[in-house]
């Protein structure tokens, strides 16, 4: 047994069961080790930012990590900025990034670089792999960091000869620590906070927009007066009919500070401070209220739904609280194709069990009020503000949950970044329907221009914004990659598309002329 398969093994043995990779030279025995163990799928991309944007869906969905196989620091570099936003949606994975032989490096071959400054941008835990004897008890060091919570990338450097030489064999993985216990104080601070009868919001994230997260905090609400509101970008939100209906923090940042401002008490839930994305002249960073106290109820790191129940009790919460079952909508039947008739198709054809990826930016703003009283459903975010991650981790998801189907909700100019990774689902044969928000434009741009007090713009600012000259067709560009694609321009034609491709298995996309 090599290094590789020592390592591959390890991972298997330790929970790791898919390998989303772009693999080159120095990673061929990684490759070949895969095909020589069982348990461990693979899936291929055209590029590493299609890879670590699957890894992140996959994540979400499995609530465990896969891992990647990227080539030296270059390949690294590729996948970073979905890298990025997995780091910020706190998504389990083990990153394993190729390098040069070890007696190689100092040769300063063209591929070399600094490939552990380069991961430790985006990771909470990294680490070189210089030994093939113990590159197996590295695998699962990288496994178990990864799943500390509140969980994280961790990526292993692996030198070929690493790979090649004798291996130790499997390693088992350390003891993965629970989650801490939100303090006494936390708790009590909290109840104070939400009998004080200042106006209070409970700000929830990370575990506490789950199902169970949200049930409780709406006890506490029903109790107490305060509101619930989740945080502007969340890894996962489960929702739909039967589940407590939850508004975000909305993007832009005039709208973020009139949603805050009535609230004088913002207790955090596995969710961090609410700030401004960006800064902006003449507006605060902080979009609480300037007289509103911030407490911490948990942290992400911390067992959230377990100090939920603590608060609960400490307020006299009810058992149960009957939340009232928004309405499902009904089908628009006439009207221009345009944002505010798409929310309620949406709501209305979403099918049970669902898994929804949204990078749809500036049309889908309204989306949510639209759909809570679709199917159940799962909804997964843009996390980290990097874009291009919509294809790609509808990608992931798809393969972690092949029993549900995955509706992407894509930006067209996001999607350009990762369009490749619509190849990888039509080799997978993934059940993934793609609508492409279709405005021939960095349309979320155009406001920012106004935002940041940038007057008057010209040809050439106006220009940097538009993706019409020329346009993308997106259906030659689909079919090209394999997926099956068309495009539509009236409303009755994008239901009458979009039932026919929920319908039917594979990968289907729909450009949807805006």
């Amino acid at each position: 047994m090599n290094g590789a398969e020592s390592l591959v093994r390890t991972l298997v043995a330790g929970g790791v069961e898919v390998c989303f990779t772009n693999p080159g030279t120095s990673e061929m025995h990684f490759v070949a080790a895969l095909d020589r163990v069982e348990g461990m799928a693979c899936a291929l991309f055209l590029f590493e930012g299609g890879a670590t944007g699957a890894a992140d869906g996959y994540a979400r969905m499995a609530d465990k990590p896969a891992s990647t196989l990227l080539h030296l620091g270059p390949g690294l570099a590729n996948g970073l900025a979905n890298l990025h936003n997995a780091r910020r949606a706190r998504s389990m994975m083990v990153n394993i990034v190729g390098e040069h032989a070890t007696y190689h490096r100092s040769y300063d071959a063209p591929l070399t670089s600094d490939i552990e400054a380069l991961a430790g941008t985006v990771s909470a835990w990294t680490r070189p792999g210089p030994s093939a004897a113990e590159i197996g008890r590295d695998g699962a060091a990288a496994i178990a960091a990864s799943r500390t919570a509140p969980g994280g990338i961790a990526t292993l450097i692996l030198p070929a000869d690493t790979a090649w030489e004798p291996g130790g064999g499997i390693a088992p993985v350390p003891v993965i620590p629970d989650r801490a216990r939100a303090a006494d104080m936390a708790v009590r601070q909290a109840a104070e906070a939400l009998a004080s009868g200042e106006p209070a919001l409970l700000f929830l994230g990370d575990r506490a927009v789950r199902g169970e997260g949200k049930r409780i905090a709406a006890r506490i609400a029903a109790k107490t007066g305060a509101r619930l509101m989740a945080m502007q970008a969340n890894a996962r939100i489960d929702r739909g009919a039967g589940s407590v209906p939850i508004e975000r923090l909305p993007y832009p940042i005039d709208q973020a500070i009139a949603a805050l401002a009535p609230y004088r008490r913002v207790i955090l839930v596995g969710a961090t401070r609410p700030v401004g994305f960006f800064a902006y002249p003449g507006k605060p960073s902080v979009l609480t209220h300037e007289q509103a106290e911030t407490l911490t109820l948990a942290t992400p790191e911390e067992d959230q739904i377990e100090a939920l129940e603590r608060l609960a009790e400490a307020v006299g919460a009810p058992a149960t609280v009957e939340m009232p079952i928004p309405p499902r909508p009904t089908l628009p039947d006439s009207g221009p194709l345009a944002d505010d008739a798409i929310g309620p198709v949406l709501g209305a054809l979403i099918p049970e069990g669902a898994v929804i990826c949204d990078e749809s930016l500036t049309t889908g703003r309204n989306f949510f009020a639209a759909t809570h009283g679709a199917a159940p459903h799962s909804w997964l975010q843009l996390s980290g503000g990097a874009i291009g991650v919509g294809i790609p981790l509808a990608t992931g998801a798809a393969i972690a949950a092949r029993d549900r189907k995955v509706v992407n909700l894509q930006a067209d100019g996001s999607a350009l970044y990762t369009a490749q990774a619509l190849w990888t689902q039509a080799r997978e044969r993934l059940d993934v329907v793609t609508l492409i928000w279709s405005n021939r434009a960095y349309a979320i741009l155009r406001g920012e221009l106004a935002n940041v007090g940038a007057r008057n713009p010209g040809p050439k600012a106006l220009g940097m914004l538009s993706l019409d000259d020329p346009p993308v067709d997106w259906v030659s560009l689909a079919r090209g990659y394999g997926v099956e694609a068309r495009r539509v321009e009236t409303l009755p034609a994008f239901i009458d598309v979009f039932r026919h491709a929920l319908a039917r298995p594979g990968p289907f996309l729909i450009e949807v002329a805006l």
